[in-house]
């Protein structure tokens, strides 16, 4: 069963090698791998012409929506492929996807065909006729990912590797792109329906780990297309250059 609806709090962390190895090791008594362990996510972001989207989610408001299309791993026109309406209001996330191949979910987020009559497309035509977005970043990271053994609701992942790029904006141009963190660091996100575990919750604060505010599509949109229309003599901070600690 593919699951097509999800309603969770997610929290994002950005580690150091050395945080990395100490958190994951705390947590293996707690977590196991899970059942794909480790894979490539690739997705294509949805905007505006004028990143009206991105701009809005930086911005940091209580609610804010997005649009994907995600595939594990690079695909072709028959391969399956997840179109996914991502919100976020007052910290929870909530997430409606539907499931379809690759060429067809092109047709259908272009306009050339119509989506099925179910709620969640109901939705995204909703997305689609309000905004009118077209492809404009592909993302992609390798995943490392684990699950509660006693409570398989609860999600730790690691993403690496992270790059992006905005020419050829579709899953079936294959998997590259231009770095998007800086050299080392590792994105760990943690997934839960609830509070996290006490055990959870010490590991964290013994290795001085605390969450952060991070998009990836945004990281990528800051470092390499805001920064790209400001003047070279503009300050860092107008440019939209990343700086993590």
């Amino acid at each position: 069963m593919i699951q097509c609806s999800f309603k969770r709090y997610e929290k994002k962390y950005l580690l150091t090698p050395a945080q990395y190895e100490a958190v994951r090791e705390g947590m293996s008594a707690y977590m196991t791998p899970d059942v794909y362990s480790r894979y490539s996510i690739c997705n294509v972001y949805y905007d505006t012409d004028d990143f009206r989207l991105i701009r809005t989610s930086l911005e940091k408001p209580v609610y804010k929506e997005k649009l994907r299309v995600r595939s594990y791993g690079p695909v072709a026109d028959g391969g399956r492929v997840f179109v996914e309406l991502k919100k976020k209001y007052d910290g929870i996330v909530y997430k409606r996807r539907v499931v379809m191949n690759a060429a067809d979910a092109a047709d259908y987020l272009s306009g050339r065909a119509p989506g099925e009559d179910t709620q969640i497309y109901r939705e995204i035509d909703w997305f689609m006729n309000s905004y009118r977005p077209v492809p404009k970043a592909f993302i992609a990271y390798d995943r490392e990912a684990y699950a509660g053994r006693d409570n398989p609701d609860l999600r730790v992942t690691f993403d690496t590797r992270l790059r992006g790029r905005r020419d050829h904006a579709d899953l079936r141009a294959g998997d590259y792109g231009q770095p998007i963190l800086n050299g080392g660091q590792i994105l760990m996100e943690i997934k839960i329906p609830g509070a996290a575990p006490l055990w959870l919750a010490r590991l964290l604060s013994e290795n001085r780990v605390a969450s952060t505010s991070f998009s990836k599509y945004g990281a990528y949109y800051k470092r390499y297309i805001l920064a790209a229309s400001v003047p070279e003599t503009a300050p860092d901070y107008q440019k939209g250059v990343l700086f993590v600690a």
